[in-house]
């Protein structure tokens, strides 16, 4: 875009800064909207001349030229989006909420345009004798795809409609995770008194001060619904009445009843994706997505959903026993409820095992398990992680590195955003500022990770559990998948996959984490500078499949009701909690459990379109990551170069250059089985 076409917006001016990170702080919410007015008329004219391109069609007139359109867009798409997550504001959800219609109308607008899905036509036609590399054949089909999914070729009724549903969508899926932010925001436990305060270890007691002197309430201890802070609570309080409280907050999100309740958006949004789904020619929603994905059929997803729920259910209730015995031995005359769990799961860990968790704390301070990603990730990949300084970002908690290769070649920047606060959208993620591509130059990409830790308290450092640097290790896997992106083409860079894939890079990673060898480098006491004793250790990886009934049926529990609700073929009138509690009632599920996610707060699957009918694919990915770690434990080395080469070429590197089992199969070998599963979750039989 020129100079003058920018008018001073620094959204649309050629960015100075290093490495054209975006000029942060110069970038006001009243740039968001000219700044989208002025991309997508841009992009409208770079496809009109692509659609009414006299010349005959060919690979470089129209898919490349399609690839290079739009880069405005995705730029200001890219800022905006990010912040919308990550640091919002009023007036930047004021503007969310308008232009979420507005894009995904542009969006039709694209896949709709039938001059353009005419020379994408043509081309696919004659690609048997085009001569296409395999990746041009690849970003080919790709484009076939979207465009027939995206109603191209169909009515002018049914296009219509169509594009009605996507932007009614769009609109409802951005209310939706902004009434879910709205009542976190919202709500605070308040701890006045060390009787409110009983049983909670010093870190987190530490943590819901810093909370508590950051809204304004010195003095005071304040529990949000942050995950990392609602867990624990839940895990170490000895105040049942406090403990319930807590609890009924937290899975309430988005079910209060006044104008942040999710309830009518859940019913409209599960009724639109069926009709759109009819639409394009599909029996329900479920059929659309998984057409699209390495599952294939809903059957598939059932097959595996129904094949370890029986297993793990069965695990559940042995749990549930166990932990109602440990109230009876207390004296409790009180059944276990959902709100009990965390906390008698607890005194079972440190009866069985010894441990609790608030012995395993001091040893994972964020900085050191933030270490341990980057050297797990130096030992497999040669990366190298320079921190930047004097870098502007969006919020002072962020933090940059630059990402290089074991030659010094520029891979990356990598941004951190670690903690909680109330412009955040609650959970974890990867994201990106600028994604990987060699079309229009050698573009390397700017990711990021956010997640929403408890902060320390100044003298404290910020101090995580294990599962909470799992997460860490999680989400750096998607984040390597989106920095070591080694395609020509956008539509194919990092984590541009199949949904069910996606998850593949991110879960593998984890197991790094539970390496003896990087647990011994990097898991220091904060204050005495200690390594974890060994004796811990080897403690925390016994446990690793303790509690694990639970953990999966909570899990399984959100991932069958989301693949019910898009199994409907028609969904007018859908009372979604009874819904709900008919899907539960149907599979069995243990009173003393509730969903990981309840629907009223389901963020992946009803605030967008991520994850509807796929959250299942962390199992699916699950499957593959438990048998993938298997190439390096048979080698014997959880380093093996030969192996994380094959890792590096076939996955981290290769976006979506082929079909998810092709690449899969070009880093195993095979296919997998769901017994590595199985067996990693302690669900397989004893003699497995």
């Amino acid at each position: 875009m020129t100079a003058s076409a920018s008018n001073g917006n620094p959204l649309l001016s050629e960015w100075q800064t290093a490495f054209k990170i975006p000029p942060f702080a110069e970038i006001a919410p009243e740039h968001f909207r000219p700044a989208f007015d002025a991309a997508m008329a841009e992009h409208r004219g770079e496809l009109t001349r692509i659609g009414t391109d006299p010349a005959a069609p060919t690979f470089a007139n129209t898919i490349e030229a399609i690839e290079r359109s739009g880069q405005s867009l995705t730029r200001v798409s890219s800022v905006f989006h990010n912040l919308a997550g990550a640091d919002t504001s009023d007036a930047i959800e004021a503007i969310e909420r308008e232009m979420a219609p507005l894009l995904a109308r542009h969006r039709n607008a694209l896949y709709m345009d039938e001059a353009l899905a005419g020379r994408v036509s043509a081309l696919w036609q004659e690609r048997a004798t085009s001569g296409l590399t395999p990746e041009q054949a690849r970003v080919l089909e790709r484009y076939h795809i979207l465009f027939k999914r995206s109603g191209a070729g169909l009515e002018p009724a049914a296009k219509q409609r169509i594009a009605e549903i996507s932007e009614r969508l769009a609109a409802l899926g951005t209310r939706f995770g902004q009434n879910v932010l709205a009542d976190e925001k919202a709500y605070t436990l308040v701890l006045e008194t060390e009787d409110d305060l009983a049983g909670l270890p010093d870190d987190l007691r530490a943590a819901a001060a810093n909370v508590a002197r950051e809204r304004g309430l010195p003095g005071k201890y304040v529990i949000t619904l942050s995950r990392s802070s609602i867990e624990p609570f839940l895990q170490f309080s000895t105040r049942r009445d406090l403990r319930e409280k807590a609890f009924e907050a937290w899975t309430a999100r988005g079910a209060g009843g006044g104008t942040t309740d999710n309830t009518a958006i859940v019913a409209e949004t599960v009724a639109l994706r069926a009709e759109r789904a009819g639409l394009l020619g599909y029996p329900t929603f479920a059929h659309f997505r998984l057409d699209d994905s390495m599952a294939k059929t809903p059957e598939a997803v059932l097959d595996l959903l129904r094949s370890v729920w029986t297993p793990a259910r069965a695990r559940a209730s042995e749990e549930a026993s166990e932990l109602q015995d440990i109230i009876g031995s207390e004296g409790g005359n009180f059944a276990l409820a959902p709100w009990d769990w965390w906390h008698y799961a607890e005194k079972l860990r440190k009866a069985r095992y010894d441990l609790d968790e608030a012995a395993i704390k001091p040893y994972l301070q964020l900085d050191g398990v933030i270490a341990a990603a980057f050297d797990t990730a130096h030992r497999l990949f040669g990366l190298t992680f320079t921190p930047l300084a004097d870098t502007q970002l969006y919020h002072p908690d962020v933090r940059a590195w630059e990402v290089s290769d074991a030659s010094g070649r520029h891979v990356a920047v990598f941004l951190g955003d670690y903690f909680a606060r109330p412009s955040k959208h609650s959970g974890a993620w990867m994201s990106g500022f600028r994604g990987q591509q060699k079309l229009i130059g050698d573009i390397r990409p700017v990711i990021v990770n956010v997640m929403n830790f408890s902060k320390g308290d100044g003298e404290t450092p910020a101090l995580l559990s294990f599962d909470d640097a799992r997460t860490l290790f999680h989400e750096f896997g998607h984040a390597l998948h989106g920095m070591l992106s080694d395609v020509t083409y956008p539509m194919l860079a990092g984590t541009n996959v199949a949904r069910d894939f996606v998850e593949f890079p991110s879960q593998l990673f984890e197991h790094w984490l539970e390496q003896p060898e990087v647990l011994r480098r990097f898991a220091h006491h904060w204050q005495t500078g200690e390594p974890m004793p060994e004796t811990l250790l080897q403690t925390i990886l016994a446990t690793r499949t303790f509690n694990q009934g639970f953990a999966t049926v909570e899990f399984l529990a959100s991932a069958l009701v989301d693949f019910e609700f898009h199994l409907l073929q028609k969904a007018d009138g859908i009372d979604p909690a009874a819904f709900e509690r008919d899907v539960l009632r149907k599979i069995g599920m243990p009173s003393e459990i509730v969903m990981r996610h309840r629907t009223p707060h389901f963020g992946h699957v009803f605030s967008g379109d991520g994850y509807s009918a796929a959250y299942y694919s962390y199992l699916w990915s699950e499957v593959l990551d438990a048998d993938g770690f298997a190439a390096f434990t048979e080698r014997g080395n959880a380093f093996d170069p030969d192996t994380a080469q094959r890792l590096l070429d076939n996955v981290y590197a290769a976006g979506n250059r082929r079909d998810p089992v092709e690449a899969y199969r070009g880093f195993r070998g095979r296919m997998p089985t769901p017994d590595a599963l199985l067996r990693k979750r302690g669900l397989a039989p004893a003699d497995a």
